[in-house]
């Protein structure tokens, strides 16, 4: 966290604990499910001034009904958040609460965080939700990581600094991983060039900051065009009816492939009237990104996760496979 932490504060951490830690610990206090009462409740009762948790456990505190919240809060409150790529709107929703946040991003195989989106003096002025963007982005690189680039998926050059050419984020140093026990396949694929390839798709921007847009593996193609999931998903977290949003490929017999998402309604939301709700999400969309970005195919319900919050997108790809190709889609 890029706050000093002072010996009366308290910390709180709602993050999983295996990507960093390879250990057998015995709990005195274990928590089964985080909950926005149960957050709230540790930063009067315990005095919690940091925490750290996933952005799933951030969108519940965003969301919370408001008996279950302590607001104003009591003091200020440092969180730092990982494991997935924040939605601008789930971070811009903290800050008007008085939670300060702090992304940072990594994998297990680089012991966890490897950048931090440290924050700069000059955002101060800048309004709260371009602050919130600039916020969202992965940073750049913790001092223990030697090496940290967006290089070309083509020609393994680094792609220009101008927020826009995606190319593979890639890593090295010593707090990399030597490499996959007993998988020389995986070894000489991961660690292609001397360098560690992360599979997650990004961009560079003038300040050195990188960003990640998708991983190639839910990277969309629809007519020839790449379409990054996670800026829709972006989008989709700002329309008022969406809780929560995962957007996948569909198969699509115009375009090869076309975004279909996922969405979770809050639960104050009429859900009489979905196909009214799929098209105000639809025509909301194409008021926030390129025509062919725009979801074709928009399905409500609860999203499959893992034990640690993270959605699942290979149940929701299988999903989308289930529903065959999209018969008729404009642009």
């Amino acid at each position: 966290m890029s706050s000093t932490v002072l010996d009366e504060d308290t910390l709180k951490d709602e993050e999983s604990k295996q990507h960093r830690y390879n250990y057998s610990l015995l709990l005195t206090d274990l928590h089964l499910q985080v909950t926005a009462k149960g957050v709230y409740s540790a930063i009067a009762k315990h005095g919690v001034t940091h925490f750290c948790a996933a952005p799933v456990v951030l969108n519940t505190i965003v969301n919370a009904a408001p008996e279950d919240t302590i607001l104003p809060l009591p003091h200020v409150v440092h969180v730092m958040t990982a494991g997935a790529a924040p939605p601008p709107a789930v971070l811009f929703a903290m800050s008007r609460k008085g939670f300060r946040v702090t992304h940072t991003y990594g994998l297990s195989e680089t012991y966890g965080p490897s950048t931090i989106c440290a924050w700069k003096p000059e955002w101060d002025s800048l309004p709260p939700d371009t602050q919130a963007r600039l916020n969202a982005r992965q940073g750049v690189r913790y001092t223990t990581l030697e090496c940290l680039d967006v290089i070309s998926t083509k020609t393994g050059e680094p792609v220009p600094a101008d927020g826009k050419t995606m190319g593979e984020i890639v890593m090295r140093g010593n707090v990399v991983m030597k490499g996959y026990l007993k998988n020389p396949k995986a070894n000489e694929e991961t660690f292609a060039n001397g360098w560690f390839h992360s599979g997650d798709l990004g961009v560079k921007h003038q300040d050195g900051y990188i960003e990640i847009k998708d991983r190639s593996k839910d990277i969309i193609i629809s007519g020839g065009e790449n379409i990054s999931s996670v800026e829709v998903e972006n989008s989709l977290y700002l329309h008022p009816a969406v809780l929560e949003a995962s957007v996948v490929a569909r198969a699509d017999e115009r375009w090869g492939e076309s975004p279909c998402a996922f969405v979770t309604l809050k639960p104050e939301v009429n859900k009489s009237d979905e196909k009214w709700l799929a098209e105000d999400i639809m025509k909301f969309c194409k008021s926030k990104m390129p025509p062919y970005w725009v979801p074709k195919s928009v399905v409500f319900g609860p999203l499959p996760k893992t034990a640690t919050g993270k959605i699942q997108k290979h149940v929701l790809r299988a999903k989308a496979q289930q529903l065959g190709p999209v018969k008729v889609s404009k642009l």
